[in-house]
């Protein structure tokens, strides 16, 4: 799985034309899920989301996770974030999983997240949409549960 992190102060998900996720202080968190990723990578980027310390404290250091802020969760799927872009023009996909595959896998993430107390908003899986957001920082970083496997 991989997932871009994005600190907000606020963030939205459009999808024909209505706002169907909105979140204020918190993370935007684009996931995309690759061929054979499975329970441990999603129980590997929600332990990410929730404890990585990207938030600052009263000096200005990034010494606050989620869980402390008590921010939320905007989280949108993305399979583009497993295109290849090695050879020729257009991007492969081969490395995405298969849409069933990866909408249970970001329904997890989501479930999983929840239960742990995170408010998390959603896109709409495989819908055309607009994210709107203002990025804090900015900060945003790039998490690949493959990471966790060496």
């Amino acid at each position: 799985m991989k997932a871009v992190v994005q600190r907000v102060t606020s963030a939205s998900v459009e999808v024909e034309g209505k706002i169907v996720g909105q979140i204020r202080c918190g993370l935007v968190v684009l996931l995309g899920v690759a061929k054979g990723d499975g329970e441990s990578d999603g129980r590997y980027i929600v332990e990410k989301i929730r404890t990585l310390r990207i938030f600052s404290d009263e000096q200005g250091k990034m010494n606050r996770s989620l869980v402390d802020v008590g921010g939320s969760v905007l989280l949108v799927s993305q399979f583009t974030l497993l295109g290849g872009t090695a050879n020729g023009r257009r991007p492969s996909f081969d490395e995405a999983a298969t849409p069933d595959e990866a909408k249970r896998l970001y329904e997890r993430v989501a479930k999983d997240l929840r239960a742990q107390g995170t408010i998390v908003e959603t896109g709409v899986f495989a819908a055309h949409m607009k994210v709107a957001l203002l990025n804090d920082g900015p900060v945003t970083f790039v998490l690949d549960s493959r990471e966790s496997r060496s």
